[in-house]
């Protein structure tokens, strides 16, 4: 708990001076009560007076459980830029230890995720958003930031100055293929796997013609079977010789294309993807990459509505929302953490189950 409560001490305490309740016990109640299922500030106080006498194990407790409402008036005022970059420090570790043994360069993947129900009345078409930095080979979220006004772009800028991103390959979808994003990976020493679409149609009429002109390019072709479906996918990289300082794009050598083909219960699907790469990646490892980037959907933003209720998550005043989405994000971290056997839904359920257990997950944030 020392070592808990010192990560935690670098955290503004956003209460008043006369607060009862510690603060990192707080927090680490939280944390726990999350892990075991709870969704609410509610929750988070129904699981401390239920597991009050386990509690008091390791925490002081000097005036018990705090309520729920002490629980919402601390994550409503809780800086949520503070608490994010306190997360991306607890997942560096794990994050590097993680990727380390799978070997290659991590995949950095960027991806924004609204909080569907998380709205003030009347403004339905614009609930929260929280852009998540996910490490593919890790299977971890490296750092979470709100997107203050729904701007995803510039919140995914200053998550990458959350995290240490050099060496990496960061990914993301096509409204970060851009200059400012192409920049910002560049200068951190990383590189950069962008697809192109409309949003850049002179880069990507260009990428057309090198494409076009690339007949002697190595193509690569995979087949894969899942799920009922077939899929075919063809791909090639090509150079792009002094298109960097033309469209004034960072980094920019070369652009890679995946033809898609799908076969769903008789049907055929096609699909062309293009992308800009700052590095001439060998084609199987950039198809590799480009695969790798769906993790964020599958196994981050997948697991939080469906095994943690996101979406259907109704807070929403002041900065609640935000910091109660970096808590799922941290505990599925601590889930992944464990290599013990099981999948992440069975272990969430295990540490709901067994004391021993969830304190062996949350013995990880040291």
């Amino acid at each position: 708990m020392q070592l808990f409560a010192a990560h935690f001490a670098i955290l503004p305490d956003p209460r008043a001076e006369n607060a009862r309740h510690i603060f990192a016990e707080m927090m680490f109640i939280a944390i726990a009560a999350t892990l075991c299922g709870a969704k609410t500030c509610v929750e988070i106080a129904e699981f401390g007076q239920a597991k009050e006498a386990l509690l008091r194990t390791i925490l002081t407790l000097p005036h018990g459980v705090p309520s729920h409402d002490t629980f919402s008036t601390l994550f409503r005022k809780l800086n949520p830029q503070a608490f994010a970059e306190v997360f991306a420090r607890f997942a560096a570790a794990w994050a590097k230890a993680m990727a380390k043994a799978m070997g290659g360069p991590e995949i950095v993947a960027i991806d924004g995720k609204a909080i569907k129900r998380a709205f003030d009345k009347g403004k339905r078409s614009s609930p929260r958003m929280m852009v998540s930095a996910w490490g593919a080979k890790a299977r971890m979220t490296l750092a979470a930031r709100t997107a203050k006004g729904g701007n995803e772009a510039k919140a995914a800028i200053e998550l990458l100055g959350l995290i240490d991103i050099k060496g990496t390959i960061v990914t993301a979808d096509a409204l970060h293929c851009n200059r400012k994003m192409a920049r910002a990976i560049i200068e951190r020493g990383a590189d950069y796997v962008l697809p192109v679409k409309g949003n850049q149609d002179s880069l990507l009429s260009d990428a057309r013609a090198c494409l076009g002109k690339a007949e002697d390019a190595i193509s690569v072709t995979t087949k894969e079977k899942a799920h009922g479906r077939i899929e075919t996918r063809s791909a090639i990289v090509v150079e792009a010789p002094g298109l960097a300082e033309h469209h004034e794009f960072a980094g920019l050598k070369a652009f890679g294309r995946i033809e898609s083909t799908r076969e769903i219960d008789g049907r055929r699907e096609t699909e062309v993807r293009i992308f800009a790469l700052s590095r001439v990646l060998p084609t199987e490892e950039f198809v590799g990459i480009a695969r790798g980037h769906w993790g964020i959907e599958n196994r981050l933003h997948w697991m939080l509505d469906v095994h943690l209720d996101e979406d259907m998550s109704r807070t929403r005043r002041d900065h609640g929302a935000e910091n109660l989405g970096l808590l799922r994000r941290l505990v599925l971290n601590l889930a992944r953490g464990d290599k013990s056997k099981g999948s992440l839904a069975g272990k969430l359920r295990r540490a709901a189950w067994n004391e021993g257990y969830m304190f062996k997950l949350l013995a990880q944030m040291r």
